[in-house]
């Protein structure tokens, strides 16, 4: 009988350990408890991750904010009850700081691999490859990869105790170890795929995903990867198999890997978590997930009237009240000349009264604010990238493919506050701002000006290139959600709010 490997395989579970939705407070088959009771495991089997572990849900972000309250680390302890055999880290697991991911290090069973992390301090327990020898007796060659735009997107501050080297040369070296003593090479690899999967399309030459390229040039047999949480049950690339699975810890992939003459032969498919979950730990963290709870109910702040879900592209068109309300936060704490923020992939409102649920469920990301030194020119240039959003078929706005696939990136569309300004959609993309002023339309000048943005937009990600080469003049350490709910608290209640985003003509 040929010997088989058996894989269970998640990435970006993003902080989901319960099976709940926490925007609506509704139960959800998802969570690492729910992957616990559906795994099944023996000596042929691994059980893997890719990353982006701790950052994404209001759970992750109260547990990292009261850490020191609990005698126990709730996602290394969900991770241990599933049983991870082996995981790599992605980019948002360095959102913050050195600390908090020695700590979910040192509190996983699981072996973190990562070969193009270098600690600098020298205590996260971070190995670059593992050779894992199954009960049947193959050994099982294991490299973890993070891409190295994690040098582009992380905040400074948090990197000064690691380094972040290139992560093709990384998997390539770990490569040249792990096959002269494997029958099966592995590649994690905390990134996506640089071209269409169908059509061979580049859809990114930056450097940030890599998947593609692995696949087609090094020879690893299973390529895992992730970061673009865009599913991906079976791709051949070369001689190499590749998968994603998807974002928030609702289905894994189930992979069997089995020798042949001369090589593997590889199938996968997606799994559901289920709705089960074991008592253990369910029993042990149920009281901290019951403080989350309490904790987003808890009201903070009031608006004159609601504000009903926004649809994506309607909102782009005429202009955004939840945008509106974040931009005001960031021109408050900022005092920054204008102000720019991005909502994320799904419609959503705000009801009258303000908790932070809702705050949690409009703006999901842990960013900082970052106040940017810019030009008319590099707010033009800037604004032809949200110009970019539209495209026109038969003469009616639609969102670009580009802001489609190969995964949904309606977060890259930004909001100004403090400007007024046309977009033509029937001119070609990077002609289309033709009007740009002060909002109460008075000129803008050529500045320069303080340019208030998240510091995910200030690295230049998502096509705006232009603002990593503006000059830093204050950089934030408090997170936005609170930054809100400071705001509220201080100024509720508040008047309607006013719809951010462009004139635009078609």
């Amino acid at each position: 009988m040929k010997r088989q490997l058996h894989l269970c395989y998640t990435s970006d579970t993003h902080g989901h350990v319960f099976p709940v939705e926490y925007g609506t407070n509704t139960p959800s088959a998802c969570g690492l408890l729910n992957l616990a009771a559906a795994y099944h495991k023996d000596g042929n089997t691994l059980i893997l991750d890719g990353g982006d572990t701790l950052q994404g849900t209001p759970f992750s972000q109260y547990y990292l904010d009261h850490a020191a309250q609990w005698p126990f680390h709730p996602i290394a302890m969900a991770m241990n009850a599933a049983g991870y055999d082996y995981v790599t880290l992605g980019n948002h697991d360095f959102n913050y700081g050195y600390a908090p991911l020695r700590d979910y290090l040192r509190a996983l069973k699981a072996r973190c691999l990562c070969a193009n992390v270098q600690d600098l301090r020298g205590e996260l327990p971070l190995e670059a490859t593992a050779i894992h020898t199954l009960a049947n007796g193959l050994r099982v060659g294991l490299v973890g990869i993070v891409t190295d735009y994690v040098n582009v997107w992380e905040q400074p501050a948090n990197l000064t105790e690691l380094k972040i080297t290139d992560a093709f040369t990384a998997a390539k070296e770990a490569l040249q170890v792990l096959r002269p003593a494997c029958d099966i090479c592995i590649c994690i690899y905390h990134g996506g795929f640089e071209k269409d999967l169908e059509t061979g399309r580049i859809l990114s030459d930056s450097g940030e995903n890599i998947a593609v390229r692995l696949c087609e040039e090094l020879g690893y047999d299973l390529v895992l990867t992730g970061h673009q949480h865009m599913p991906v049950e079976a791709v051949r690339l070369g001689g190499t198999h590749a998968v994603q699975p998807p974002a928030g810890a609702g289905r894994y992939c189930a992979i069997t890997v089995e020798e042949k003459q001369g090589g593997v032969q590889i199938a996968s498919q997606f799994q559901p978590a289920g709705s089960q979950h074991p008592e253990e730990p369910y029993n042990t963290l149920l009281p901290l997930e019951k403080d989350v709870q309490r904790w987003l109910d808890l009201p903070v702040g009031r608006l004159s009237e609601p504000v009903l879900p926004e649809n994506k592209l309607d909102a782009a068109l005429a202009g955004s009240r939840v945008a509106g309300l974040f931009n005001q936060v960031q021109l408050a704490a900022t005092a920054a000349d204008f102000a720019c923020t991005s909502l994320g992939n799904e419609p959503v409102g705000l009801v009258t009264e303000v908790t932070m649920r809702s705050i949690t469920a409009a703006y999901l990301f842990p960013n900082t604010l970052v106040v940017l030194q810019v030009t008319q020119q590099d707010l033009k240039e800037a604004l032809e990238r949200c110009a970019a959003y539209f495209t026109l078929q038969d003469g009616q706005p639609c969102i670009a493919e580009d802001f489609l696939k190969p995964k949904i990136e309606h977060y890259n569309y930004d909001f100004y506050a403090g400007l007024s300004y046309t977009f033509d959609l029937r001119r070609p993309v990077g002609q289309r701002v033709i009007k740009l002023c002060r909002a109460d339309g008075s000129p803008l000048g050529p500045g320069p000006f303080r340019l208030c943005t998240s510091n995910y937009r200030a690295t230049g990600t998502g096509g705006y290139e232009v603002l990593s080469r503006c000059k830093v003049l204050w950089r934030g350490t408090e997170e936005m959600p609170q930054l809100a709910a400071e705001y509220l608290r201080r100024n509720s209640p508040l008047p309607p709010l006013v719809k951010n985003g462009p004139i635009v003509l078609w």
